[in-house]
């Protein structure tokens, strides 16, 4: 860890069970000031979205961050939710308490685009679900690309998708507004399959949870129980990925992820490939720069080492 001032990061997001592990991971770590979290359609109607990251500040204490509604469905295209996974709320599993605060009286754009207006340095924003809310600000503000130092974001792979055979599910949803995020020239970090995949929730990695002597740590715990009955179900796995954590752990440990600079593109049209990530690992397409760091490689051991040390940091203050 650096030793330096908190970095900055807005938080888009459609909790989902590893969002919500991400959202505790970003609170629980003093390296990271969380300004606030914008929600979208994605593993849930954003409705649930929004409730469900209200849910998870209550758990914790923090309902002072303030949360903001964004996109209910892509910018072009036809809806697609991730219930199958994450079940009909979006984050089933343990009871939650209520949120008691409402969301802030502005649209998820407007948020986003008054904190960086704000903020008296660039603000790194992390999305782990569809890039609606962002390719919306920058089509409509591109003079903010300016105020964001970088977006790193759970999407797209480097080999193949889970929602259809090539494409992940959150570059699926609005390939649209991840090509306009692409090709705005913000610093981007993608955080893809490929390096999710090595995120497993062993059951090692659970009984630490589990162990904890509070709500924060049982309820990852039963958390994980529910996702990795559906990825059991679904894609044979024996443990679950939790893929949302890996954008945040950059920000505490740069060493825990390696990375390579690729130019990344998004199929918008392909009749199989919607939604599918290009990704120029080898120098192939010599016209094109590279506009993205990809994570390649994860320190497994100390990803949960960094994890499980906020959740028992928030879930012990």
């Amino acid at each position: 860890m650096s030793g330096d001032a908190p970095t900055p990061v807005l938080f888009d997001c459609d909790p989902g069970h590893d969002d919500a592990v991400a959202i505790l991971l970003a609170l629980g770590s003093p390296d990271v000031r969380l300004l606030g979290i914008t929600t979208c359609f994605g593993n849930c109607a954003v409705e649930d979205a929004t409730r469900n990251a209200q849910r998870v500040l209550a758990l914790v204490g923090r309902e002072d961050v303030p949360v903001a509604v964004g996109a209910a469905g892509p910018m072009r295209g036809e809806l697609a939710l991730g219930n199958y996974v994450h079940g009909v709320s979006g984050l089933d599993g343990p009871d939650l308490p209520e949120p008691t605060v409402a969301p802030v009286d502005e649209t998820a754009t407007d948020f986003l685009a008054r904190c960086l207006t704000e903020s008296p340095e660039p603000v790194t924003v992390v999305v782990t679900g569809p890039m609606t809310n962002l390719g919306e600000l920058l089509a409509e503000r591109p003079e903010l690309t300016g105020r964001i130092r970088e977006i790193i974001f759970m999407g797209g792979s480097t080999e193949r998708g889970n929602h259809t055979p090539t494409a992940e599910f959150n570059t699926f949803a609005d390939p649209e507004a991840l090509d306009v995020v692409l090709r705005s020239g913000v610093p981007l970090r993608m955080v893809g399959l490929n390096l999710t995949h090595q995120a497993l929730a062993t059951p090692e990695v659970v009984e630490r949870m589990s162990a904890m002597p509070h709500d924060v740590g049982r309820t990852c715990a039963a958390w994980m129980g529910f996702f990795g009955d559906s990825y059991e179900r679904i894609w044979e796995f024996a443990a679950p990925p939790v893929h949302d954590p890996c954008t945040i752990v950059p920000l505490l440990d740069p060493d825990v992820i390696g990375w390579r600079n690729c130019f990344v593109a998004v199929e918008l049209d392909g009749t199989w490939t919607r939604g599918t990530t290009v990704v120029d690992l080898f120098d192939r397409l010599p016209d094109h720069e590279p506009n993205v760091a990809v994570a390649l490689e994860l320190d497994a051991e100390r990803y949960w080492d960094l994890v499980l040390a906020a959740l028992d940091r928030l879930g012990s203050a």
